[in-house]
C-alpha cells in the first residue's frame, strides 16, 4: 500500500509530538512505496535553521524520505535566510497552499 501523507506543523513546541509522529508511522510502512512530508510553517520555522537543537532528527527522517517544506513568507517574518536553513529544507512560497496541493493529490492531512 502506498502511503502519502502531510504533517503540518506551526508551533515550536509541538516539534517533539510531530517527529514522534512521523517517526512512528515510518516504522509500519514501506519507505519505498511511502511519500511523507512535514509542511512548517509560522515559527516553527525555527526549528530548520541550523543551529537547531533537533538537527539529527530531521536528517534521520530525511534519510528515510521524509521531505521538510518550510514556508517562504514564515521565513521572511521571522528574518530567516536561506542559507540559514539546512540544506535539505525545501522551500515553498506558500506552506497552506503546499498543504492543499498535498491534499488534491491524496495525502492525508495530520496535525498532531
Amino acid at each position: 500500500m502506498i502511503i502519502k501523507a502531510v504533517f503540518h506543523i506551526d508551533e515550536i513546541e509541538k516539534w517533539d509530538l510531530t517527529l514522534a509522529n512521523v517517526e512512528n508511522l515510518l516504522k509500519g510502512i514501506d519507505i519505498e512505496n511511502s511519500y511523507i512530508e512535514i509542511v512548517v510553517n509560522s515559527k516553527a520555522v525555527l526549528a530548520c535553521k541550523k543551529d537547531s537543537k533537533i538537527s539529527e532528527k530531521l536528517e534521520k527522517l530525511v534519510s528515510n524520505k521524509v521531505d521538510i517544506i518550510a514556508c517562504n513568507n514564515a521565513l521572511k517574518n521571522l528574518n530567516i535566510e536561506n542559507e540559514m536553513l539546512y540544506s535539505f529544507v525545501k522551500i515553498v512560497p506558500i506552506g497552506v497552499k503546499e498543504i492543499i496541493v498535498k491534499q488534491h493529490e491524496g495525502y492525508a492531512y495530520i496535525k498532531p
